[in-house]
């Protein structure tokens, strides 16, 4: 009978606990349900307008010089390739011919075997001498024959007289017709041998110009010798380093082969390749090229080497497969670069005058602004992209001079948004409202000035400042909101934080 009554108890406390968690679990679904269908702020409570705080700045058309970014490559503006003039065995090298070694300007870098060019040398010192001799002889025997052409000359003239007088005698009959004919025999055998000596003179002459030909040959082959030699040697034309270098002590090389390059790391300049239309944006109105400032950069290690530059120059022609042009840029300040660097290069555009720098994300994907009405709400504007550079675009600023725009557009703005503006200089840095100001009458003020003075608990810091602010004409509205309230000091005296910091005067 016992353990019947005990098992209907426990069915009944069963039943019951089971009855208390069914009312439970139907009471906060309930609560679920009714807390979904309410209207927000409660029962019966209107819904109210969602805030949304933004970043605000202020248009102020200027004047902004556009900065083109690109990218370009570092080369070298002077170098030199070493080749081998002469063929042979490398002799010699100078001390540290290896790359990235330095050199000076005139100093012996290479010495090729000059055995064959001395021997040449040799050779052509011969024939000049030998060259020599042959025109000195040719000259002496050009002196004979002038002297023989004079000798014959005067027997002629001799023999003409002794013609001229038997010609006299015969005609007055002293002499005979024999002796007439004799000398006239004498006289065509006089004019023979002379005309015989001059024949001897012009050849005479001849082997002396043939002889002095001859000579200069000589004289130029011998030049081409002592070439020949000088070239066995090479030296460096300019101070500069080493680079490419292929050769070593010992090893033979063939006429013209490189040896290395010598490039002047003082001397270095940036090949950069712009579009067509940022090209017609650095020439001025006659088509010549702007000597636009321009800066390097080359990035190492999370760190920048900046150097200043100069636009040079353009290129004359457009290689095949490529667009736009290829302009060439000095390195004022080289120091860190090296040929090959792969480097960013901007360049100074000319200025544009009633625009205005706002960040990219101020301006849509469909060229619009959203700027702040009067009852802070928010007004899409088209605007003018003039350009894009990094994170910033420059817009033509004509209709939004002096209007507030939101910096940072999110997805949950758009046009008739109410909005609380956060104003932000074009820097980025936040612009503190201006505290509202009470003016107090009389009483009110020293009343408020024996308050002060009577705080025993307020630093003699902040009760000095607070009098200094209660002496003015005008004191914040929030300072005197906080001292009706019986603050104006912290626990321990201290300020608290939500004071405004005051001006000190």
């Amino acid at each position: 009978m016992r353990f019947l009554t005990r098992s209907l108890i426990a069915l009944f406390l069963a039943a019951l606990s089971l009855s208390a968690l069914g009312y439970a679990g139907y009471t906060l679904v309930s609560a679920i349900q009714s807390r979904a269908e309410a209207p927000a702020g409660g029962p019966g409570a209107a819904a109210r307008e969602r805030v949304f705080t933004v970043r605000a700045l202020t248009v102020t058309p200027g004047e902004v010089t556009p900065e083109l970014a690109a990218f370009g490559e570092v080369r070298a503006r002077r170098s030199l390739d070493l080749r081998a003039p002469v063929g042979g065995q490398v002799l010699e090298l100078a001390q540290g011919f290896e790359d990235g070694a330095e050199v000076a300007e005139g100093q012996l870098l290479v010495r090729i075997d000059p055995a064959d060019a001395e021997a040449a040398l040799a050779l052509a010192q011969s024939d000049t001498a030998r060259a020599e001799a042959e025109l000195r002889d040719a000259t002496r025997a050009m002196v004979l024959a002038a002297e023989d052409v004079a000798a014959a000359q005067a027997q002629f003239d001799l023999r003409a007289r002794a013609f001229e007088r038997r010609q006299d005698l015969a005609a007055r009959g002293v002499a005979t017709e024999a002796a007439l004919e004799e000398a006239e025999l004498a006289l065509a055998s006089a004019r023979q041998a002379l005309v015989g000596r001059k024949q001897a003179d012009a050849q005479a002459e001849a082997r002396r110009d043939q002889a002095a030909n001859a000579l200069e040959r000589q004289n130029i082959a011998l030049a081409e010798a002592e070439r020949r030699l000088a070239d066995t040697r090479v030296y460096a034309s300019f101070s500069g380093v080493l680079t490419n270098v292929a050769t070593v002590e010992g090893g033979i090389v063939t006429p013209n082969e490189r040896l290395a390059q010598i490039i002047d790391p003082a001397a270095l300049e940036v090949s950069v390749r712009v579009s067509t239309a940022q090209y017609l944006r650095l020439i001025d109105e006659a088509g010549e090229l702007l000597r636009s400032e321009a800066e390097v950069a080359l990035e190492v290690a999370g760190f920048e080497i900046i150097s200043p530059g100069r636009v040079l120059r353009s290129s004359a022609t457009v290689e095949q497969g490529q667009s736009g042009r290829l302009l060439f840029v000095e390195l004022a300040a080289p120091r860190g670069f090296r040929p090959g660097d792969f480097v960013t290069v901007r360049l100074q555009e000319p200025a544009l005058r009633d625009v205005a720098l706002l960040p990219a994300s101020a301006v849509t994907a469909a060229g619009n602004v959203l700027a702040i009405t009067a009852d802070n709400r928010l007004e899409a504007v088209a605007v003018t992209v003039l350009r894009r550079q990094g994170d910033s675009v420059i817009i033509a600023a004509q209709a939004l001079a002096g209007r507030e725009i939101v910096r940072e557009i999110g997805p949950s703005l758009g046009t008739g948004i109410l909005v609380r503006p956060q104003r932000e200089s074009a820097l980025g840095e936040v612009i503190p409202d201006a505290p509202e100001m009470v003016v107090l009458d009389p009483e009110h003020r020293a009343r408020l000035i024996a308050q002060v003075e009577g705080n025993a608990r307020m630093p003699e810091q902040v009760r000095a400042r607070m009098l200094a602010q209660l002496s003015q004409a005008e004191i914040p509205a929030a300072t005197l909101e906080r001292l009706e309230n019986g603050g104006g000091a912290g626990p321990g005296g201290a300020v608290p934080p939500q004071m405004p910091p005051q001006s000190g005067g």
